[in-house]
C-alpha cells in the first residue's frame, strides 16, 4: 500500500500560497496578466531621460514599451507599436536596423516614426502624418494616438501600469512609503552604481524573504553584526515604523558600520542611526540609510526566474567629490544580496519536491502574509480553486 504524501500542514501556523503557485507556467501566466499589466510596477529613474527626446525601450513581460521625456518635460509612454499595420517603431537595445533604409524611432527628438510606411507621431503619441493620406479621403489624423501606457512618478521613481484604462489608484500605491520616508530626499538622489542579477527562483519567493528576517540569523551574520536586532528572537518584533536600530557605534549599512558620507539633511534623530524598508508591491524593494539607499527592481521572467537590478542611490553632493567611492555599501549589500538569491534558489529547488504541498509562516513572518493576500485578491478568481 502507497504511503500517503505529506501535506506541509503544521498545526497553529498559517499556511503558505500553494507551492504550484510558484512552479507552474499557469499560474505564472495569470500572474501575468492580474498583476504585471494591471498594477503599478516601477521601472526605473527619472535621471534615466532627463531632457526632452531622451527615450527608452522596455521589455516588460513580453510587452515592449517606449517610455520618453516629450517636449513639455513630462514622461510618457506607449506600446511600441504602430497603429497603422503593427510594425514595432523603435528597436530595442541589440536588436540589427542595419538593413533598414528609414530606421525609424524618435527622431531629432521631436518626433516618433514608424520605419515601416513613415507614420509619424508627435511625443505625445498623436498622429500628425500618414504620407499620401489625407482629409480629403476621409482619413483624420485626430483621432489615432499610440497605444497609452500609465505613467506616474514618486521620489524620482518611474512606474507604469499598461492596463491605465483599469489602473487601480497610485496614489494608494505608494501612501505608505510617502508618508514613512517624507524626510528623506529620494528625489534628489542620483544612482552611483548597479548590479543586475539572475535568480533562479519565483519572484514571491523573493518578496517573502525580503519581508520577513526570521532568517537574517542563519543566513546573514555580517548584516546581524551591524544591525543584531535582526536575530534576536528570530527577528521578531520589529518595529519597522520607526527604524530599526544599528548596534552601538554603527549608523548605516556598511562593514564597518559608519560611512564618511554627510546623513541626509532633514532626517529626524532616528533616522540618523536607524534602517528603514519598504516593499511596494509587485516589484520595488527598498532599504533606506543615512546616507544611500538601495533599491531593487524585480523582473519575473517565468516561474522560476526573476532578475533583479539593484541600485543604489547617493546624493550628488557626495557623488561630485574627487573622493567619491560608494564600494563601502556596494560591497556589502552585493554579498547580503548573494546570500538572499542563493537560499531563495534553495527554497524554490525545495518546494519542488512531490511532497511539498505549500510551506508555513512562523509568527515573526506575519508580514510574508501580506504577499498572500495581495496574489490571492488578484488571481485566485481566475485559478478555479
Amino acid at each position: 500500500m502507497t504511503a500517503p504524501i505529506a501535506t506541509n500542514v503544521v498545526p497553529g501556523l498559517e499556511p503558505t500560497l500553494p507551492s504550484s503557485w510558484y512552479l507552474k507556467d499557469k499560474y505564472y501566466a495569470l500572474e501575468r496578466e492580474h498583476i504585471f499589466m494591471r498594477e503599478w510596477i516601477c521601472v526605473g529613474r527619472e535621471e534615466e531621460i532627463p531632457q526632452k527626446g531622451d527615450h527608452r525601450v522596455l521589455d516588460l513581460y513580453g510587452e515592449s514599451i517606449l517610455m520618453l521625456r516629450n517636449e513639455g518635460g513630462e514622461i510618457k509612454a506607449f506600446y511600441n507599436v504602430c497603429r497603422h499595420r503593427g510594425a514595432r517603431i523603435c528597436p530595442a537595445p541589440g536588436d540589427d536596423d542595419s538593413v533598414l533604409a528609414l530606421k525609424g524611432g524618435i527622431v531629432g527628438k521631436r518626433s516618433i516614426i514608424c520605419p515601416y510606411h513613415a507614420w509619424s507621431y508627435d511625443l505625445n503619441g498623436q498622429l500628425m502624418k500618414a504620407p499620401h493620406l489625407s482629409a480629403e479621403t476621409g482619413f483624420d489624423v485626430k483621432g489615432i494616438a499610440l497605444h497609452p501606457v500609465g505613467v506616474a512618478c514618486w521620489g524620482g521613481f518611474i512606474f507604469l501600469n499598461l492596463t491605465p484604462g483599469q489602473a487601480p489608484d497610485f496614489e494608494e500605491t505608494i501612501k505608505v512609503a510617502k508618508r514613512r520616508f517624507s524626510r528623506y530626499p529620494l528625489a534628489d538622489l542620483r544612482v552611483g552604481k548597479t548590479i543586475s542579477y539572475e535568480v533562479n527562483a519565483n519572484w514571491k519567493v523573493l518578496c517573502e524573504n525580503y519581508n520577513e528576517c526570521y532568517h537574517c540569523g542563519p543566513v546573514h551574520p555580517e548584516l546581524c553584526r551591524i544591525v543584531p536586532a535582526f536575530r534576536e528572537a528570530g527577528g521578531a518584533d520589529l518595529d519597522w515604523e520607526r527604524g530599526i536600530p544599528h548596534r552601538d557605534g554603527a549608523t548605516t549599512f556598511t562593514f564597518s558600520g559608519e560611512s564618511t558620507r554627510r546623513s541626509f539633511p532633514g532626517l529626524n534623530e532616528d533616522e540618523r542611526v536607524r534602517h528603514k524598508g519598504e516593499l511596494i508591491y509587485p516589484n520595488l524593494f527598498l532599504s533606506l540609510s543615512r546616507e544611500h539607499v538601495t533599491f531593487y527592481i524585480l523582473q519575473a521572467k517565468g516561474p522560476g526566474k526573476t532578475l533583479i537590478d539593484c541600485h543604489f542611490l547617493f546624493e550628488p553632493h557626495e557623488m561630485e567629490k574627487a573622493d567619491f567611492d560608494p564600494s563601502d555599501a556596494v560591497d556589502f549589500w552585493h554579498l547580503v544580496n548573494q546570500q538572499d538569491w542563493a537560499i531563495c534558489a534553495r527554497v524554490q529547488q525545495g518546494i519542488s519536491a512531490r511532497v511539498h504541498e505549500r510551506g508555513v509562516y512562523a509568527p515573526m513572518e506575519d508580514w510574508n502574509l501580506d504577499i498572500r493576500r495581495y496574489v490571492s485578491d488578484r488571481i485566485g478568481p481566475h485559478t478555479g480553486q
